[in-house]
């Protein structure tokens, strides 16, 4: 679990990313779950897809190295793991819907927004 000092970092963090990258901000909850591909942990890059909001889920896709469109390839995650499992993705997560990024440990960055087909 993550002390509230640590929140209120965290949301800092996310706060700044959205002005950096002129976006709504959109809060995540820890009890909200999000698709990634846990088999990929530890590869690069790491890719972040933001999509529409649905019940019980922020709405965030995440995976590192190759993409699969295996039916298989994201596994539910409570974002509350996140800060143990990839915490380097806890910046980007206030960014809003049709938000992307692809990053990694060396401190590369691509965020960009692509609108959503309605």
């Amino acid at each position: 679990m993550v002390d509230a000092k640590a929140l209120v970092d965290i949301k800092k963090t996310q706060l700044a990313k959205c002005l950096e990258h002129r976006s709504e901000f959109q809060a995540v909850l820890d009890n909200q779950k999000l698709g990634i591909a846990l088999q990929t942990l530890g590869m690069t890059p790491i890719y972040g897809v933001r999509e529409p909001i649905e019940a019980g889920t922020c709405g965030w896709y995440v995976w590192c190295g190759p993409y699969a469109p295996d039916a298989d390839f994201f596994q539910p995650l409570h974002v509350s793991h996140l800060a143990h499992r990839l915490p380097i993705i806890l910046p980007y997560l206030g960014l809003a819907v049709g938000h992307k990024f692809i990053i990694d440990e060396s401190g590369y960055e691509d965020v960009w927004f692509e609108e959503q087909d309605k």
